[in-house]
């Protein structure tokens, strides 16, 4: 699924496999940046290490999302130590929400988490997100529900996390931000674009008027035809984002 058309240096202690997955998660934080989803140094999008159990990339604690680079990345365990030290620093407490969905989902190659302003504009109404928009109705099947308990820094609540994300692939936590998961990079950003996507369009809708719900049916069969079509379309969407990316400056894979 990943893109990898523009030469990049690997480092040599670094495998083939690792690599790509470094160039898209970089380019994953640059797209954030790019759309306007960033939150300073905040929040993080997290990728597993391929063939190494329970390795995990992270963005290196202090740099802005548009800075970061391949080799950027910090390798850590699934405690949030570093494992492999490229002289950058991690915050360990960001990762309690992504250890906790990486660890109990075997699917989860990539976790995203967001603070975006739709999407914590969306988490804080009672209802959540409403199936008032095509875009709106291609998710809302696939969302789960967090309740906010504070800052995430308490380790005990990854199994409240975990229960409460049950199968899905798409959470909204509560009073806080927006999170999803797919087995890539590619997959998980498909799904959290739709997702942010949704709420913006929601947003604005709420702030014009009376709102139109669609019929039910409408609204169920947009669900079925949704079930697997988001997921699908990240290998045709990816590389033209790729593309963008490279176009305007490709040293996220250095």
């Amino acid at each position: 699924m990943s893109t990898h058309a523009t030469a990049s240096q690997r480092p040599a202690h670094i495998d083939e496999q690792e690599w790509a997955v470094r160039v898209d998660l970089a380019a994953a934080y640059r797209l954030v940046a790019r759309f306007g989803w960033d939150d300073l140094i905040f929040t993080h999008l997290s990728a597993r290490v391929p063939g190494t159990g329970h390795h995990f990339l992270i963005n290196p604690y202090g740099l802005m999302f548009h800075e970061i680079t391949a080799s950027s990345l910090v390798k850590i365990d699934a405690e949030g130590n570093i494992v492999e030290d490229n002289g950058y620093q991690v915050n360990p407490a960001g990762f309690t929400i992504h250890s906790a969905i990486h660890l109990a989902r075997e699917d989860a190659g990539c976790v995203m988490h967001l603070h975006n302003h739709a999407g914590t504009a969306v988490s804080a109404q009672k209802d959540g997100l409403l199936p008032i928009t095509q875009t709106g109705m291609l998710v809302y099947n696939r969302i789960a529900y967090h309740e906010y308990e504070g800052v995430a820094l308490d380790l005990d609540e990854r199994e409240r996390i975990v229960r409460d994300l049950g199968d899905k692939d798409i959470m909204i936590l509560r009073n806080h931000g927006t999170l999803t998961l797919g087995e890539s990079v590619p997959a998980a950003f498909t799904l959290m674009y739709f997702l942010e996507n949704a709420c913006e369009k929601q947003i604005r809708a709420q702030a014009g008027g009376e709102l139109h719900f669609p019929p039910q049916a409408a609204i169920d069969k947009t669900r079925q035809q949704s079930q697997a079509g988001l997921t699908q379309v990240a290998p045709l969407i990816w590389p033209g984002l790729i593309r963008t990316l490279d176009a305007e400056n490709p040293d996220y894979r250095n």
